[in-house]
């Protein structure tokens, strides 16, 4: 399968280059996703279509909400026409952000949408643009994901983790951590089933088990061996420029059914991502 991914340095796209060193990976300067056009231009001679690539600053997106929606939202829609034009599969990555992060179940498909901010409205803009492109398209809505690569979660607990005796950490935000690597697995599955015909359409795919920010801070510094304290806070304790939801659970159960792939487990994931970092 020829495969062609936008993205060369976000955490799924390193990990897909791992997994499929012999696809082809567009850089920024090949493919500008504040240039829809240009991005949809791209896509030719691939057998399907992965975009790994995205606007990830959230608190960012705040203030330059235009921007990422262009390339969170119109650029997405694009490269999907292009895809539907030529008959080819196209995977896209969402969020958890897109819904309202009520309530303690985890969130269904069809759950109504309702974005806290600027990040999770760019992001559904592009699901709606995807969607609506005519495209055998797969949204794959995640949640937390972590890696060896970038800045994320692990990386930052375990740099302060070492510099400190005691951290902080958010207890009143609850969801799944998922490996970036178990992100491009399971694209790479999906994507090889839809070449050979499966059908796309809305899924979600997060770590298990559930857990806090907090809780998953301190699995974080037991297999790290750390000896950092972790306080549970409210989110109250910790305001960020774009509000965050408070329930990012994530029911996975229709991706298994479609395509085989089980939530990962990322507390095997998390102990690979240590060794990887020391």
């Amino acid at each position: 399968m020829r495969l062609l991914v936008f993205g060369q340095t976000g955490q799924v796209a390193r990990e897909l280059q791992r997994l499929a060193p012999e696809a082809r990976f567009l850089s920024r300067a090949e493919a500008d996703l504040s240039d829809p056009q240009a991005c949809a231009a791209a896509i030719r001679d691939c057998d399907a279509v992965i975009n790994a690539a995205a606007w990830t600053a959230v608190d960012k997106a705040e203030t330059e909400e235009d921007t990422a929606t262009v390339i969170n939202g119109a650029s997405p829609g694009a490269m999907a026409r292009a895809c539907a034009a030529q008959g080819l599969p196209f995977l896209h990555i969402s969020t958890d952000y897109v819904f309202d992060g009520q309530g303690t179940e985890p969130f269904q498909t069809t759950d109504p949408v309702a974005p806290l901010n600027a990040y999770g409205r760019s992001k559904l803009a592009g699901e709606q643009a995807v969607l609506e492109s005519g495209a055998n398209a797969l949204i794959l809505r995640t949640s937390w994901v972590v890696s060896a690569h970038g800045a994320n979660f692990v990386k930052t607990m375990l740099r302060l983790g070492r510099e400190r005796e005691s951290l902080n950490v958010v207890a009143d935000q609850v969801g799944g951590p998922t490996p970036a690597a178990a992100i491009a697995e399971a694209l790479l599955t999906a994507a090889r089933a839809m070449a050979q015909g499966a059908k796309g359409g809305v899924h979600h795919f997060a770590g298990s088990p559930d857990t806090s920010w907090a809780d998953f801070a301190r699995e974080i510094m037991a297999q790290a061996g750390l000896p950092c304290q972790i306080n549970d806070i409210p989110s109250s304790a910790y305001p960020t420029p774009a509000r965050r939801p408070s329930n990012s659970r994530l029911d996975c159960s229709a991706f298994t059914a479609a395509f085989g792939i089980p939530r990962p487990d990322w507390r095997a994931h998390l102990t690979q991502i240590i060794k990887d970092l020391t």
